[in-house]
């Protein structure tokens, strides 16, 4: 009898003992409870506040250009690059420099760094720079974002067709330059020098001649082509993609 009520006792004890080692189940992601009935109110300070509901949504979101950053201390290689929405060109500064050589050689390739023949033969660097400079005003006309700027461009090449290649064959028109946006106040950059290629088809032969027919000359093609190109690397910069002309363009750079 003595050891049947202590197999008893040792059964019940190690029950108890089980039970305080079970594992309790974390209730965080369990419901709410629902109240019982009798509880008719809400605690104080517990009440909903979905009257407050739309202080707290996101509003609407107005763009702030930082000019402040623009025009602080540092190179303008540090600085953000400017897009065309957020400025003005208030003045276009075109550079020919002298030291560019005038090719005026009949041929299809001819050396030089300025290469026009659609104009009265005198002085190609202020006849390129006209064009450049039309061309350009022309692409920056539309610009009207708050920061006003003006554009400095410094010509590299301006590689037209000759006689030669404009009746015949046709080509590229090689057009390169660099330019900077600056400070229109302070002269003070704000955008890195960029180098842009500016290369589209010239048209020659039977192409040219209907083209000349319909008023798209040589400097109506290249002042538009320039307005085109201006505004793209202002508001997109590195976004264009310039022609590549192969064996044909890489010798009218030479």
């Amino acid at each position: 009898m003595m050891n049947l009520r202590a197999m008893i006792l040792t059964a019940a004890l190690g029950g108890s003992l089980s039970a305080c080692a079970a594992v309790d189940i974390p209730s965080r992601n369990a419901p709410y409870e629902s109240l019982p009935a009798y509880v008719e109110g809400v605690a104080e300070g517990y009440q909903e506040i979905d009257h407050l509901a739309p202080e707290f949504q996101p509003q609407a979101v107005t763009p702030v250009v930082a000019v402040g950053a623009l025009t602080g201390p540092g190179t303008a290689a540090q600085k953000s690059p400017l897009l065309g929405s957020g400025v003005s060109v208030s003045k276009v500064n075109v550079r020919v420099p002298r030291t560019l050589k005038v090719s005026e050689a009949n041929r299809y390739l001819p050396q030089g760094d300025i290469v026009w023949r659609e104009d009265p033969v005198g002085d190609r660097h202020a006849q390129v720079q006209a064009i450049v400079q039309a061309g350009l005003e022309r692409g920056v006309h539309a610009l009207e974002g708050p920061v006003a700027t003006e554009l400095d461009v410094e010509v590299l090449r301006f590689h037209a067709l000759t006689q030669k290649a404009r009746y015949t064959t046709g080509g590229v028109h090689a057009i390169a330059f660099t330019m900077v946006l600056r400070d229109a106040e302070t002269g003070e950059a704000l955008t890195p020098v960029r180098q842009i290629e500016a290369n589209f088809t010239a048209y020659g032969g039977r192409r040219a001649l209907v083209a000349i027919a319909e008023g798209q000359t040589q400097k109506v093609r290249i002042t538009q082509e320039l307005a085109k190109v201006i505004q793209q690397e202002i508001l997109r910069p590195g976004s264009r993609t310039p022609r590549r002309g192969g064996l044909i363009l890489a010798l009218n750079k030479l």
